[in-house]
């Protein structure tokens, strides 16, 4: 959502325009104030401006308020209360005040707080005018002449600070019945009773003049003029203006005296209910209207679009059939007829509908336009059983009703929006802290997705992302009820009629209010999959650069964007957008210290190859050589001797000992030895079989090795050698791990791993499993549980498979067995034959 900047004139300018006191902070500071504020201080400008804020407060207040802005300053204070605090007078005395802060963005100074005051204990003027002017229609009930109402109407006007004159129209002019002169421009008086609502004048000598229909005549208005009489008192002053016409009408018509009293009751109450601090629900007023006019049912339709028909919004009376029987106005009735005709009643063709819809129940209906500004905003109607007519005093008292109903409409309007802005910064915040808080691609997109549908009140939201080399968008984001899905889409960037792609190749928003009104698009595959009816799409960009696409849909209606909420949806995407760049840099630059330091390691593990090789080849060299010395030592024994009992036994042991030693050279020379991989295509059911009887020599009987290759395997380029080594070290380590016996199992079939296709080979066993503590160390040199073993055997099959630039794996269960996974990519460059 973005945020208004000011100049500090504009700035200044605003707050002096408004009556109530206000200041504006930054840094502790009032950095500017309107005169109402500094007349509540009683201080002038020099003493307030350029002060702390603080200064200006009770001490015992200080503490808390400065820890407020302390943590509003740090973004740690996410409620926005009013606070109450004590402000020093300058007669000594103390006054409280309630404040409100609000953000506002300054030019050249950035942000600061905007704080409005409320002294307690004042209430508005207009609340006081209206009160006032309350109290002067409760008088005219006791007036039985038009003279006795007029007097009390202006007296009740004057005394609420107003001048005021009842002028009566003559011809295109009008004249003032207490003979004063008429004012100049009376020909706003008779806009006013041309469009029944009040007129205000331009302003002479700092007062206002405002022309009041009575709303009961046509030949008489109301001319009211004060100080400070702004529009807003217009509602107050329209209702006065009616309670003194029908005041006027009551003294015309003795007989309808009683009527008269009960309706100026009525709207007093009315007036008090809607003025309540937290104004009540449509439902509650238009229950307190059928109970005033004995309706059986009371409807409210309000457009849902500032274009759209009228539908429904409130009613009290009906059940829920007939409330989709009256989902729209019965027979034809709309604002437009009503303005026709007036405030109207049911004529015979609207009672018939009535009666045939209601089954009889309902038979008689009177409506109103409900109107603010001069243009209609919906429609009020009552209804009542047959037999029960509406008469020409209900319809007055209807459009009363109506106008305070309009008021009502308006503030939780106004309230709505509030909250909903505030719920708006909320979510704004919520995201930022939230992006901010993590650096994972996936989890930025899946939060900012959920986050969309919240803020937007939109059905789903997808993210797409541009593969720059591929030409596509890849689907990696979605709300929660399709992700699963949505990460396997790909479109195309020429896909001539992808709304995505063409977003992309544009790089501005596109909003199609009505889906089903684009040709071809309702064909589209993932337009019917999600019964979409109205789409916004919008581009994410950074630094000129496309990262992806952000799709908003509605599948409930069709749906127009306006510009604040395409605006809005623009600002949140380019946050995301900023979000998923950064989370790109961080893992570029992870990459790149994971590369250095995989680098660092190989360097180091050659250097200590290296060593170890020659250290091998020397350990070797003078090892082997009294190795075969005693080999031929214990041969010739054999021969001389024919030993037999304890003493075959030591040349045996003599002999074994000698052999694991052999063993135990040659294979740190396999490890430490370099070898050039001969890549050539194998045939791998081949390679495995070869593995298997070799390593079949060193089993018992009770183990059984079973080979099971899938029909798909292709020729794979691999070094045979190396790979029959890594096989066989695998499986002598499988079936020394079974001394019960079991059955040791090969698997090899293709897979796609990491974006590419390879070859995976499952050697699993059914042995005692290794300890979980122990499974990060066994492909480490030299590392053995084995009384006898060297620890080369996994360190030479890892080195085998990493030169084919595979990958090895391991799962093992203690007491259930041990799987080892080999991974071969199933296209690299072979070597020359």
């Amino acid at each position: 959502m973005r945020t208004k900047r000011y100049s500090e004139a504009a700035l200044r300018e605003l707050i002096e325009a408004l009556g109530n006191p206000i200041y504006v902070a930054r840094g502790g500071r009032v950095w500017a104030a309107n005169e109402a504020y500094l007349e509540m201080l009683g201080r002038g400008r020099e003493q307030v401006e350029g002060h702390l804020f603080l200064d200006f407060v009770r001490p015992e207040d200080r503490v808390r308020l400065e820890a407020r802005q302390r943590r509003r300053e740090e973004g740690t204070l996410t409620e926005s209360v009013p606070q109450r605090y004590l402000v020093p007078k300058a007669d000594g005395g103390m006054m409280e005040v309630a404040s409100h802060v609000q953000p506002v963005e300054v030019e050249g100074v950035g942000t600061a707080m905007l704080i409005s005051c409320l002294v307690l204990g004042q209430r508005p003027a207009e609340l006081v005018v209206a009160e006032r002017l309350v109290e002067t229609s409760a008088e005219l009930v006791a007036a039985r002449s038009e003279e006795a109402v007029r007097r009390v109407a202006l007296a009740g006007l004057t005394s609420a600070g107003f001048s005021a004159s009842f002028l009566v129209r003559d011809g295109e002019r009008f004249l003032a019945r207490d003979g004063a002169l008429p004012p100049e421009d009376g020909a706003l008086g008779l806009q006013a009773l041309s469009e029944g609502r009040p007129v205000f004048g331009p302003l002479r000598n700092e007062a206002t003049p405002v022309y009041l229909p009575l709303g009961t005549t046509l030949s008489e208005v109301l001319w009211v003029c004060g100080v400070g009489l702004s529009p807003s008192y217009g509602s107050v002053l329209a209702l006065f203006a009616k309670v003194v016409g029908a005041a006027l009408t009551d003294a015309r018509l003795l007989t309808d005296v009683e009527r008269g009293r009960w309706e100026m009751v009525a709207v007093a109450e009315a007036a008090r209910f809607v003025a309540q601090p937290e104004p009540p629900s449509p439902e509650d007023f238009l229950s307190r209207l059928a109970s005033l006019l004995g309706a059986e049912a009371v409807l409210l339709y309000v457009p849902r679009t500032p274009e759209g028909e009228l539908a429904l919004t409130a009613q009290v009376g009906l059940d829920g059939e007939l409330q989709v029987r009256f989902a729209v106005p019965l027979g034809g009735l709309s604002p437009s007829t009503v303005v026709a005709r007036g405030a109207v009643l049911s004529n015979e063709s609207e009672e018939r509908a009535l009666l045939e819809a209601t089954g009889g129940r309902l038979g008689c209906g009177a409506a109103v336009r409900l109107a603010h500004g001069g243009h209609a905003r919906g429609l009020l109607q009552v209804l009542r059983p047959p037999g029960r007519p509406f008469a020409g005093a209900d319809l007055r008292l209807l459009g009363t009703l109506s106008e305070l109903l309009m008021t009502l409409l308006d503030q939780r309007r106004l309230r709505t929006e509030s909250a909903r802005q505030l719920a708006d910064t909320r979510l704004l915040l919520d995201l930022a802290r939230t992006t901010t808080a993590t650096l994972e691609v996936a989890s930025i997109l899946d939060v900012a997705s959920d986050f969309l549908v919240k803020l937007l009140d939109v059905s789903n939201c997808f993210i797409l992302l541009h593969d720059e080399q591929a030409g596509v968008l890849r689907g990696a984001a979605a709300s929660a009820t399709h992700r699963d899905f949505f990460r396997g889409v790909v479109i195309a960037l020429d896909d001539a009629g992808s709304v995505a792609a063409r977003v992309a190749r544009e790089r501005r928003p596109v909003a199609i209010p009505d889906l089903s009104k684009v040709e071809g698009m309702e064909k589209r595959e993932l337009v019917r999959r999600f019964e979409e009816k109205a789409l916004l799409a919008l581009p994410l960009t950074s630094r000129e650069e496309l990262i992806g696409v952000v799709l908003l849909d509605d599948t409930r209606q069709p749906r127009s964007f306006d510009t604040a909420f395409v605006e809005l949806a623009e600002a949140t995407c380019g946050q995301i957008a900023l979000a998923i760049a950064n989370a790109r840099l961080y893992e570029s630059l992870w990459a790149s210290y994971a590369e250095l330091a995989a680098a660092r390691a190989e360097m180091v593990q050659r250097e200590r190859f290296a060593a170890l090789g020659e250290l091998s080849a020397i350990v070797a060299h003078e090892v082997r050589n009294p190795l075969g010395v005693i080999f031929n030592a214990v041969a010739s024994l054999r021969r001389l001797l024919k030993a037999e009992g304890d003493a075959a036994m030591l040349l045996d042991i003599l002999a074994e000992e000698s052999d694991r030693l052999n063993r135990m050279v040659g294979d740190l020379l396999d490890f430490t030895r370099p070898r050039e991989t001969i890549l050539q295509p194998e045939d791998v059911p081949r390679v495995l079989q070869d593995a298997l009887d070799f390593a079949q020599q060193s089993a018992s009987n009770r183990v059984t090795l079973a080979v099971d290759v899938a029909e798909d395997v292709p020729r794979v380029p691999m070094d045979r050698r190396l790979i029959r080594q890594a096989l066989v070290n695998v499986l002598v380590n499988a079936i020394q791990a079974m001394p019960q016996g079991g059955v040791v199992q090969v698997r090899a079939r293709r897979e796609a791993h990491g974006n590419k296709d390879v070859l995976r080979i499952d050697v699993a066993d059914q042995g005692c499993g290794i300890p979980t503590e122990l499974v990060h160390r066994v492909f480490e040199p030299f590392f053995t549980t084995k009384a006898q073993g060297t620890g080369l055997g996994l360190a030479v099959v890892k080195r085998n498979v990493e030169v084919h630039h595979g990958e090895l794996a391991l799962e093992s269960t203690p007491g259930r067995g041990t799987t080892f996974t080999f991974r071969l990519p199933l296209s690299q460059p072979t070597s020359p034959p």
